[in-house]
């Protein structure tokens, strides 16, 4: 196979969004993860292995050969021992993990349909990379080379699409009475907290890398995706990290906790931020979570390295502000990077606390199985670096349909039509940008 490792003649790539939006919309390169993290845009294609993991099989695939075989144990140790056995030769991984991955950590396995998909984990061939270096190329020929580079510069050139109206505040999922019934659960003292959520069917197929695009014009996201991989596109903008772990063993969470609106004018923000940093209840909301996040780091980091930091900053995401805060701590010795990630997965601002009643609740309280919501979207580094970004505020497609979902975190002193109100909020983020397809 012919490769190249070029960085193309571009000095400087103005809208790296349209950039990604076109190469995945050209759909010349197969199946593929988009993904952006702070100075950085990698567009990852044509695979040539990965790894799908459902609830009864684990299915590994190299160079057009797939073994399928029934697995045991856990699911985040499945998966890495199914990366460490493929010659990956320092490649990297890209990919997504479901929300009901974390089923067996929190003995919920019988809330699971035997096709549930878990992990869906890619390896490309070609990897087209932009930042302030400019353009980076690496697994394409020649000529695709050339083509990527077409690509991008006719990206450059072209105007925002325009959107399709959406009614968010539809909802066939009995929302409010859900809400009601988890604060009866949370005052009979089953948990402290939950996070229910509810899904916007829509009505027409989606054009989800022109959607990206748009979207990503409007919206402040510690993270951003875009992918089509294993039967499902999405795209979104990520509000926080589950779990990072870099080459230094470093691990990091952002327990994001705590919503109100944003982008309403200046003088309406302001005192909507002052509201959230006095609101007892959000506050409450938040420290819990920062408390549970805490726990979990320290449980696997060296004992003395896990520390907050920027405790209750407030951070605009598109159509919200958040209440946020940073975890970290060395991973010790004898963890990996899996057994973090599955330690911190759930995100505990998209499930509950305590998180083994709280993700109970999840699976019996809402109305569909999540799926990608509130999983991750994940990179893996052949030096056992691994990022995971949880997926909010985004947009799902199959053959079946399309469809937004947002949710709002449940507690003592909820008001169902508040909580409404947050996820309609949220929604905000996504759905007055989506595009309908031609």
């Amino acid at each position: 196979m012919s490769t190249t490792d070029e960085r193309l003649r571009v000095e400087y790539v103005t809208d790296p969004a349209a950039a990604m939006s076109r190469l995945a919309g050209a759909d010349r390169f197969g199946e593929y993860v988009m993904y952006e993290r702070p100075g950085e845009w990698v567009f990852a294609a044509d695979p040539i292995g990965g790894i799908e993991l459902d609830v009864e099989e684990l299915r590994v695939t190299w160079e057009g050969q797939t073994t399928a075989t029934r697995w045991e144990g856990r699911p985040a140790g499945v998966v890495d021992r199914a990366l460490g056995s493929l010659p990956l030769d320092g490649r990297n991984a890209y990919g997504w993990i479901g929300f009901e991955f974390c089923a067996w950590a929190f003995d919920a396995t019988q809330y699971l349909d035997p096709r549930t998909t878990l992990v869906q984990l890619m390896i490309p061939r070609i990897e087209v990379r932009i930042g302030e270096f400019g353009i980076r190329v690496s697994g394409a020929t020649p000529a695709e080379t050339g083509d990527i580079h077409d690509l991008i510069t006719e990206s450059q050139e072209t105007e925002l699409p325009q959107p399709h109206p959406t009614d968010v505040r539809l909802d066939p999922t009995a929302y409010a009475d859900r809400v009601a019934k988890a604060v009866g659960e949370i005052e009979a003292n089953r948990y402290q907290k939950v996070i229910l959520s509810r899904k916007v069917d829509l009505p027409f197929v989606v054009d989800i890398p022109a959607t990206y695009r748009l979207g990503r014009a409007h919206n402040t996201p510690a993270r951003s995706f875009l992918l089509r991989l294993g039967g499902l596109e999405a795209a979104g903008f990520s509000p926080e990290l589950v779990a990072s772990v870099d080459e230094n063993r470093l691990v990091t969470t952002e327990p994001v906790a705590g919503t109100r609106a944003f982008g309403r004018g200046a003088e309406i923000d302001m005192a909507a931020r002052a509201d959230l940093l006095t609101d007892p209840k959000e506050i409450v909301e938040h420290a819990i979570s920062v408390q549970t996040s805490f726990a979990e780091m320290a449980s696997v980091s060296d004992p003395g390295t896990t520390a907050v930091s920027d405790f209750m900053a407030v951070r605009e995401r598109g159509s919200v502000q958040h209440l946020s805060s940073t975890v970290c701590g060395r991973l010790a010795a004898d963890r990996s990077s899996w057994e973090a990630l599955e330690v911190l997965f759930p995100s505990v601002t998209a499930s509950g606390i305590p998180k083994h009643a709280g993700i109970d609740s999840v699976f019996r309280l809402d109305h569909d199985p999540r799926g990608l919501y509130s999983g991750a979207v994940v990179t893996v580094s052949p030096n056992g670096a691994l990022e995971a970004t949880l997926v909010l505020r985004a947009i799902y497609q199959t053959t079946e349909g399309a469809w937004l979902r947002a949710g709002a975190g449940i507690v003592a002193q909820s008001k169902p039509q508040r909580e409404f109100e947050e996820t309609c909020e949220k929604l905000g983020s996504i759905a007055p940008y989506v595009v309908r397809a031609q």
